[in-house]
């Protein structure tokens, strides 16, 4: 029989390959971070994202759709109570991989896949940033203020200076009149 073409499998079969997402799955809820090959990590970063995405709404319906996937009840307990929790403030990016030596046996490609549990600071870069932007909108009048009286004083100087010029040829002409 021919292998199927539809995507890239992990086992022998669809449903052995939901079977070991959901076993991992499981597993990284229950230990916070787990080992696999790269491969496994990289599919099953989706389906516990998602996952904990639907901890995050924690209602009734979100909790069956878990259900669906996590069959052991504790394990979705500690996702809807503890890990929704610590997630709540994050939108997204809840699971990291990192890479690590290969595998002793097979030299298969190996990464470690855990929750990310550190607070998110996004929103004091945000306010960083606003506060930059106000002091800069504070200075951006006060610079346009002295660079329009800069501006303006050359102007007048010579207008005035323009202005003495014709006096002064006047000046000078009648001298010369006078001369004569």
């Amino acid at each position: 029989m021919p292998t199927p073409k539809k995507g890239p499998r992990l086992a022998s079969s669809p449903a052995h390959e939901r079977l070991m997402l959901a076993n991992m799955a499981t597993s990284l809820f229950q230990n916070g971070q787990i080992t696999t090959t790269l491969p496994k990590a990289k599919r099953l970063r989706p389906l516990a994202e998602r996952l904990i995405t639907f901890a995050k709404r924690g209602d009734l319906h979100s909790r069956r759709r878990v259900m669906r996937v996590i069959r052991n009840k504790s394990v979705v307990h500690i996702l809807f109570t503890q890990i929704a929790e610590q997630m709540e403030q994050r939108e997204g990016g809840y699971t990291r991989i990192v890479k690590i030596a290969p595998r002793v046996g097979d030299n298969a490609p190996a990464a470690i896949i855990e929750l990310v549990t550190e607070p998110v600071a996004k929103k004091a870069v945000v306010k960083e940033a606003e506060a930059a932007t106000k002091v800069a909108e504070e200075e951006a009048p006060a610079v346009e203020t002295e660079a329009t009286e800069a501006a303006e004083a050359p102007v007048e100087e010579t207008a005035a200076a323009e202005a003495e010029a014709p006096a002064e040829e006047a000046e000078k002409a009648e001298k010369a009149e006078k001369a004569e």
